[in-house]
């Protein structure tokens, strides 16, 4: 087959953390590019396309049918996992969304920690949320990965089950992917916006701010930690 669909770099940086072999059921399918792009590489057999939206869907299938895929690629209308068996699963993509959404996702499916399916979940928001959830629901990080789209940075986990040790405040921000090339410059990011965030909350006098003000100064002080650590590994 001579075929090929040529992955975003975000895609690109999902793609190299799914398992080789595995039966992928990728929720928020969208055009289909990431289950069809993996089987046309050969790294997974078959997949399940999964979408909430009619639309995106059945772009995905006309991704799945332009390849020749129709007889390795499902396709399930549904609110994240809500339609895909456990025994269905040996891996499962969550990409393209806010971390609270991926997190109401796996809650509804706790199967995927029943059953230790590998996740590969990339978070376009809320990092901070998402990380601390999966802490303290019995999942654990297992590998973190940063691709630069555009102007834009993106990050991916792996996760399995298990536990793990807390995350610092600047922890659950910016993860613990140390040795990513990009880590500079996420660190760089995460910090520009918790000095704004900190700028805003400046004259702020409501309930809460002040102890809104420590969070992030907690977070600001973890940050510029992380970064010297970064910048004295890179001399």
């Amino acid at each position: 087959m001579n075929k090929k669909i040529e992955l975003s770099p975000r895609l690109r940086m999902v793609a190299a953390l799914i398992p080789e072999g595995a039966r992928l059921v990728d929720v928020g399918t969208d055009h289909g590019y990431l289950p069809a792009a993996l089987i046309l590489e050969g790294k997974i057999p078959a997949a399940i396309a999964a979408d909430l939206r009619r639309g995106p869907l059945d772009r995905a299938v006309m991704t799945v049918r332009g390849c020749g895929l129709t007889d390795r690629v499902a396709f399930r209308l549904c609110d994240g996992l809500s339609a895909i068996r456990p025994e269905e699963a040996d891996a499962v993509v969550i990409a393209g969304m806010g971390g609270e959404t991926i997190a109401d996702i796996l809650a509804a499916a706790p199967w995927t920690r029943e059953r230790r399916v590998p996740l590969v979940l990339q978070p376009m928001s809320s990092m901070d949320d998402l990380r601390a959830w999966l802490v303290n629901n019995g999942y654990r990080i297992e590998d973190e990965r940063l691709a630069r789209e555009g102007d834009t940075l993106y990050i991916a986990l792996l996760v399995g089950t298990g536990t793990e040790e807390a995350y610092t405040p600047a922890e659950l921000y910016a993860g613990k992917n140390r040795n990513d090339p990009l880590r500079g410059d996420w660190l760089e990011l995460w910090l520009a916006k918790t000095e704004r965030a900190l700028n805003g909350l400046s004259q702020a006098r409501q309930e809460g701010a002040a102890r809104r003000r420590e969070q992030l100064n907690w977070v600001r002080d973890g940050l510029l930690e992380m970064k010297k650590e970064w910048d004295t590994w890179q001399k």
